[in-house]
Protein backbone atom coordinates (compact mmCIF):
# COMPACT_ATOMS: atom_id res chain seq x y z
CA UNK A 1 0.00 0.00 0.00
CA UNK A 2 1.12 3.47 -1.24
CA UNK A 3 0.49 7.00 -2.45
CA UNK A 4 1.23 7.46 -6.19
CA UNK A 5 -2.52 9.51 -6.58
CA UNK A 6 -3.20 12.29 -4.56
CA UNK A 7 -6.92 12.58 -3.85
CA UNK A 8 -8.59 15.90 -2.69
CA UNK A 9 -11.36 16.15 -0.19
CA UNK A 10 -13.37 17.38 -2.81
CA UNK A 11 -13.03 14.73 -5.56
CA UNK A 12 -13.59 12.20 -2.51
CA UNK A 13 -16.39 14.10 -1.39
CA UNK A 14 -18.03 13.94 -4.85
CA UNK A 15 -17.33 10.20 -5.39
CA UNK A 16 -18.83 9.12 -2.06
CA UNK A 17 -22.15 10.67 -3.03
CA UNK A 18 -22.77 7.63 -4.77
CA UNK A 19 -22.34 5.85 -1.57
CA UNK A 20 -24.85 5.53 1.72
CA UNK A 21 -21.98 6.37 3.71
CA UNK A 22 -23.00 9.65 5.59
CA UNK A 23 -20.47 12.69 5.02
CA UNK A 24 -16.75 12.72 5.04
CA UNK A 25 -14.94 13.44 8.11
CA UNK A 26 -11.33 12.64 7.19
CA UNK A 27 -9.06 11.43 4.58
CA UNK A 28 -4.98 10.35 5.49
CA UNK A 29 -2.83 8.06 2.97
CA UNK A 30 -1.55 5.00 4.20
CA UNK A 31 2.45 5.30 3.44
CA UNK A 32 3.16 1.57 3.13
CA UNK A 33 3.94 -0.48 0.15
CA UNK A 34 4.91 -0.52 -2.85
CA UNK A 35 1.34 -1.29 -5.66
CA UNK A 36 -1.51 1.07 -5.15
CA UNK A 37 -2.76 3.68 -3.76
CA UNK A 38 -4.28 3.73 -0.41
CA UNK A 39 -6.22 6.14 2.25
CA UNK A 40 -8.10 5.64 5.38
CA UNK A 41 -11.51 7.12 4.88
CA UNK A 42 -13.33 8.42 8.03
CA UNK A 43 -16.86 9.41 6.96
CA UNK A 44 -19.76 10.32 9.71
CA UNK A 45 -20.65 6.24 9.00
CA UNK A 46 -17.94 4.67 9.69
CA UNK A 47 -14.11 4.10 9.36
CA UNK A 48 -12.77 2.70 5.67
CA UNK A 49 -9.87 2.00 3.40
CA UNK A 50 -9.71 3.11 -0.57
CA UNK A 51 -7.60 1.75 -2.74
CA UNK A 52 -7.29 3.35 -6.20
CA UNK A 53 -5.01 0.54 -8.60
CA UNK A 54 -2.27 1.95 -10.21
CA UNK A 55 -2.52 -1.06 -12.72
CA UNK A 56 -5.07 -3.52 -12.28
CA UNK A 57 -7.79 -1.80 -14.94
CA UNK A 58 -11.49 -1.73 -13.68
CA UNK A 59 -12.72 -4.88 -15.62
CA UNK A 60 -10.07 -6.76 -14.23
CA UNK A 61 -11.39 -6.04 -10.14
CA UNK A 62 -14.41 -8.35 -9.89
CA UNK A 63 -12.10 -11.17 -9.16
CA UNK A 64 -10.55 -9.84 -6.60
CA UNK A 65 -13.18 -7.93 -4.88
CA UNK A 66 -15.87 -10.85 -5.14
CA UNK A 67 -13.35 -13.24 -3.68
CA UNK A 68 -13.18 -10.92 -0.68
CA UNK A 69 -16.90 -10.97 -0.25
CA UNK A 70 -17.06 -14.66 -0.73
CA UNK A 71 -14.35 -15.25 2.05
CA UNK A 72 -15.20 -12.63 4.42
CA UNK A 73 -18.52 -15.00 4.02
CA UNK A 74 -16.96 -17.93 4.78
CA UNK A 75 -15.08 -17.02 7.80
CA UNK A 76 -11.89 -15.96 6.63
CA UNK A 77 -11.19 -12.61 8.25
CA UNK A 78 -10.68 -9.97 5.54
CA UNK A 79 -12.55 -7.02 4.58
CA UNK A 80 -15.57 -6.90 2.82
CA UNK A 81 -15.95 -4.43 0.06
CA UNK A 82 -18.50 -1.71 -0.03
CA UNK A 83 -21.27 -1.33 -2.72
CA UNK A 84 -22.61 1.87 -4.17
CA UNK A 85 -26.11 3.22 -4.86
CA UNK A 86 -25.82 1.14 -8.24
CA UNK A 87 -24.48 -1.99 -6.22
CA UNK A 88 -21.05 -1.51 -7.82
CA UNK A 89 -18.18 -2.77 -5.79
CA UNK A 90 -15.79 0.26 -7.98
CA UNK A 91 -15.86 2.81 -9.97
CA UNK A 92 -13.60 5.48 -11.38
CA UNK A 93 -12.00 8.12 -9.45
CA UNK A 94 -9.56 10.51 -10.00
CA UNK A 95 -8.67 8.76 -13.44
CA UNK A 96 -8.11 5.49 -11.74
CA UNK A 97 -10.17 2.59 -10.62
CA UNK A 98 -10.97 2.79 -6.76
CA UNK A 99 -13.19 0.96 -4.49
CA UNK A 100 -14.20 1.07 -0.71
CA UNK A 101 -13.65 -1.90 1.70
CA UNK A 102 -14.42 -2.10 5.46
CA UNK A 103 -11.56 -1.24 7.65
CA UNK A 104 -10.22 -3.82 10.27
CA UNK A 105 -9.55 -3.51 14.07
CA UNK A 106 -6.15 -4.48 14.13
CA UNK A 107 -2.62 -3.76 13.68
CA UNK A 108 0.49 -5.71 11.74
CA UNK A 109 3.38 -7.13 13.78
CA UNK A 110 7.27 -7.12 12.72
CA UNK A 111 7.81 -9.32 15.26
CA UNK A 112 5.17 -12.18 15.53
CA UNK A 113 5.08 -14.53 18.14
CA UNK A 114 4.79 -18.64 17.49
CA UNK A 115 1.36 -18.36 18.69
CA UNK A 116 0.87 -15.46 16.20
CA UNK A 117 2.56 -17.65 13.57
CA UNK A 118 0.10 -20.44 14.51
CA UNK A 119 -3.18 -18.70 13.77
CA UNK A 120 -1.72 -17.10 10.69
CA UNK A 121 -1.32 -20.87 9.22
CA UNK A 122 -5.35 -21.89 10.67
CA UNK A 123 -6.03 -18.81 8.68
CA UNK A 124 -4.31 -19.82 5.65
CA UNK A 125 -6.14 -22.63 5.54
CA UNK A 126 -9.04 -22.01 5.99
CA UNK A 127 -9.12 -19.73 3.64
CA UNK A 128 -7.81 -22.46 0.89
CA UNK A 129 -10.27 -24.45 2.33
CA UNK A 130 -13.15 -22.09 1.50
CA UNK A 131 -11.37 -20.92 -2.02
CA UNK A 132 -13.03 -24.54 -3.19
CA UNK A 133 -16.20 -22.92 -3.51
CA UNK A 134 -15.41 -19.63 -5.14
CA UNK A 135 -16.16 -19.97 -8.83
CA UNK A 136 -14.08 -16.98 -10.31
CA UNK A 137 -10.95 -18.60 -12.07
CA UNK A 138 -7.70 -15.69 -12.18
CA UNK A 139 -4.07 -17.29 -14.01
CA UNK A 140 -1.07 -16.12 -11.51
CA UNK A 141 0.51 -13.02 -13.52
CA UNK A 142 3.98 -13.81 -11.53
CA UNK A 143 4.31 -17.40 -11.62
CA UNK A 144 7.32 -18.65 -13.74
CA UNK A 145 6.56 -17.25 -17.20
CA UNK A 146 7.03 -13.51 -15.08
CA UNK A 147 10.05 -14.27 -13.45
CA UNK A 148 11.88 -15.68 -16.15
CA UNK A 149 10.98 -12.53 -18.75
CA UNK A 150 11.68 -9.86 -15.74
CA UNK A 151 14.89 -11.00 -15.08
CA UNK A 152 15.74 -10.80 -18.64
CA UNK A 153 15.63 -6.71 -18.05
CA UNK A 154 17.87 -7.47 -14.88
CA UNK A 155 20.51 -9.41 -15.86
CA UNK A 156 22.49 -6.41 -17.37
CA UNK A 157 22.22 -4.30 -13.96
CA UNK A 158 23.38 -7.23 -11.31
CA UNK A 159 26.50 -8.07 -10.22
CA UNK A 160 28.45 -11.18 -12.73
CA UNK A 161 27.31 -12.78 -9.41
CA UNK A 162 24.34 -12.02 -8.43
CA UNK A 163 23.25 -12.53 -12.35
CA UNK A 164 24.53 -16.01 -12.10
CA UNK A 165 22.63 -17.03 -9.50
CA UNK A 166 19.67 -15.57 -11.10
CA UNK A 167 19.53 -17.63 -13.84
CA UNK A 168 20.89 -20.68 -11.77
CA UNK A 169 17.49 -20.29 -9.82
CA UNK A 170 15.42 -19.77 -12.58
CA UNK A 171 16.68 -22.94 -14.47
CA UNK A 172 16.24 -25.01 -10.95
CA UNK A 173 12.43 -24.25 -10.86
CA UNK A 174 12.18 -25.15 -14.27
CA UNK A 175 13.33 -28.23 -13.87
CA UNK A 176 10.13 -28.75 -11.44
CA UNK A 177 7.20 -28.97 -11.94
CA UNK A 178 4.31 -28.51 -9.75
CA UNK A 179 1.00 -28.76 -11.46
CA UNK A 180 -0.25 -32.31 -9.76
CA UNK A 181 -0.32 -30.56 -6.34
CA UNK A 182 -3.39 -29.43 -4.65
CA UNK A 183 -4.15 -25.82 -6.31
CA UNK A 184 -6.93 -23.15 -5.95
CA UNK A 185 -7.05 -19.67 -4.65
CA UNK A 186 -4.01 -18.18 -2.77
CA UNK A 187 -3.25 -14.88 -1.28
CA UNK A 188 -0.35 -14.78 -3.05
CA UNK A 189 1.43 -11.93 -1.19
CA UNK A 190 0.22 -12.84 2.79
CA UNK A 191 3.60 -10.55 3.81
CA UNK A 192 3.10 -9.45 7.86
CA UNK A 193 2.54 -5.75 6.55
CA UNK A 194 -0.90 -7.87 4.76
CA UNK A 195 -2.13 -9.13 8.23
CA UNK A 196 -3.54 -7.57 11.05
CA UNK A 197 -3.43 -8.96 14.29
CA UNK A 198 -5.32 -8.55 17.40
CA UNK A 199 -3.44 -9.37 19.88
CA UNK A 200 -2.71 -13.28 19.52
CA UNK A 201 -5.63 -13.38 16.89
CA UNK A 202 -6.15 -12.94 13.09
CA UNK A 203 -7.67 -9.43 12.69
CA UNK A 204 -7.65 -10.17 9.15
CA UNK A 205 -5.94 -10.70 5.79
CA UNK A 206 -5.60 -7.49 3.64
CA UNK A 207 -4.50 -6.66 0.17
CA UNK A 208 -5.92 -9.79 -2.00
CA UNK A 209 -5.16 -7.63 -5.32
CA UNK A 210 -2.17 -10.73 -6.39
CA UNK A 211 -4.73 -13.18 -5.34
CA UNK A 212 -5.31 -15.72 -8.14
CA UNK A 213 -5.09 -19.54 -8.70
CA UNK A 214 -2.24 -21.52 -8.38
CA UNK A 215 -0.56 -24.07 -6.56
CA UNK A 216 -1.71 -23.91 -2.56
CA UNK A 217 1.54 -24.89 -1.36
CA UNK A 218 3.45 -21.75 -3.03
CA UNK A 219 0.90 -19.34 -0.93
CA UNK A 220 2.23 -21.34 2.14
CA UNK A 221 6.03 -20.96 1.25
CA UNK A 222 5.45 -17.12 0.24
CA UNK A 223 3.99 -16.77 3.84
CA UNK A 224 6.24 -18.60 5.92
CA UNK A 225 8.96 -16.82 4.19
CA UNK A 226 8.35 -13.48 5.53
CA UNK A 227 6.58 -14.04 9.07
CA UNK A 228 9.40 -16.68 10.10
CA UNK A 229 12.30 -14.58 8.90
CA UNK A 230 14.12 -13.07 11.72
CA UNK A 231 15.78 -9.54 11.33
CA UNK A 232 19.02 -11.04 10.75
CA UNK A 233 17.43 -12.55 7.64
CA UNK A 234 17.35 -16.40 8.67
CA UNK A 235 14.33 -18.54 9.19
CA UNK A 236 13.44 -18.65 13.15
CA UNK A 237 12.36 -22.67 13.53
CA UNK A 238 9.99 -22.30 15.92
CA UNK A 239 7.83 -19.71 14.06
CA UNK A 240 8.37 -22.07 10.82
CA UNK A 241 7.19 -25.06 12.92
CA UNK A 242 4.47 -23.24 14.28
CA UNK A 243 3.14 -21.60 10.66
CA UNK A 244 2.99 -25.20 9.32
CA UNK A 245 1.94 -26.50 12.41
CA UNK A 246 -1.17 -24.49 12.25
CA UNK A 247 -1.69 -25.00 8.66
CA UNK A 248 -1.52 -28.43 8.94
CA UNK A 249 -4.61 -28.65 11.95
CA UNK A 250 -6.83 -27.56 9.62
CA UNK A 251 -5.86 -28.94 6.21
CA UNK A 252 -3.06 -31.57 5.95
CA UNK A 253 -0.20 -31.55 3.71
CA UNK A 254 -0.37 -34.16 0.88
CA UNK A 255 2.95 -36.29 0.83
CA UNK A 256 4.03 -34.91 -2.62
CA UNK A 257 3.62 -31.73 -1.12
CA UNK A 258 6.03 -32.25 1.61
CA UNK A 259 8.74 -34.04 -1.33
CA UNK A 260 8.09 -30.50 -3.05
CA UNK A 261 8.38 -28.13 0.05
CA UNK A 262 12.16 -27.75 -0.23
CA UNK A 263 12.25 -26.61 -3.66
CA UNK A 264 8.62 -24.60 -2.98
CA UNK A 265 10.31 -22.33 -0.20
CA UNK A 266 12.98 -21.33 -2.85
CA UNK A 267 10.20 -20.75 -5.52
CA UNK A 268 8.10 -18.00 -3.29
CA UNK A 269 11.82 -16.13 -1.97
CA UNK A 270 12.65 -16.13 -6.12
CA UNK A 271 9.19 -14.37 -6.86
CA UNK A 272 10.04 -11.65 -4.13
CA UNK A 273 13.42 -11.30 -5.37
CA UNK A 274 12.48 -10.28 -8.79
CA UNK A 275 10.15 -8.66 -7.63
CA UNK A 276 12.15 -5.95 -5.47
CA UNK A 277 15.16 -6.07 -8.13
CA UNK A 278 12.42 -4.74 -10.39
CA UNK A 279 11.02 -2.14 -8.09
CA UNK A 280 14.60 -1.45 -7.33
CA UNK A 281 16.02 -0.88 -10.68
CA UNK A 282 12.54 0.66 -12.33
CA UNK A 283 11.23 2.48 -9.46
CA UNK A 284 7.44 3.82 -10.14
CA UNK A 285 7.08 7.65 -9.28
CA UNK A 286 5.09 8.27 -6.18
CA UNK A 287 3.86 10.71 -3.66
CA UNK A 288 4.69 8.42 -0.88
CA UNK A 289 6.75 5.03 -1.94
CA UNK A 290 8.96 2.73 -0.29
CA UNK A 291 11.18 0.21 -1.96
CA UNK A 292 12.48 -3.33 0.01
CA UNK A 293 15.20 -4.71 -0.32
CA UNK A 294 15.78 -7.56 -2.78
CA UNK A 295 18.72 -8.92 -0.61
CA UNK A 296 16.85 -10.71 2.00
CA UNK A 297 15.02 -12.65 -0.52
CA UNK A 298 18.31 -13.72 -2.04
CA UNK A 299 20.16 -15.06 1.15
CA UNK A 300 17.06 -16.84 1.86
CA UNK A 301 17.65 -18.69 -1.25
CA UNK A 302 21.28 -19.52 -0.49
CA UNK A 303 20.25 -20.48 3.03
CA UNK A 304 17.36 -23.16 1.61
CA UNK A 305 20.05 -24.56 -0.62
CA UNK A 306 21.80 -25.70 2.23
CA UNK A 307 19.20 -26.33 4.79
CA UNK A 308 18.42 -30.11 5.50
CA UNK A 309 15.31 -30.05 7.98
CA UNK A 310 12.59 -27.67 7.03
CA UNK A 311 10.24 -28.36 10.01
CA UNK A 312 8.06 -31.48 8.16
Amino acid sequence: MSVYTSVTKQALTDWLAGYALGELVDLKGIAAGITNTNYFVTTTHGRYVLTLFEALQLHELPYYLQLMSHLSRHGVACPAPVADNTDRLASMLCGKPACLVTCLDGADVSEPSATQCRALGEMLATLHRAGDTFTLKMKNPRGPRWWSQAAQTLYARLPDSDAAMLRAEIQLQDSHRFDHLPSGVIHADLFKDNVLMKGEAIAGFIDFYYACNDVLLYDVAIALNDWARKADGTIDDTLARALLDGYRKVRPLTAEEEQNWPVMLRAGALRFWVSRLLDLHFPPAGELTFTKDPAVFRQLIVDYSRRTDFWL
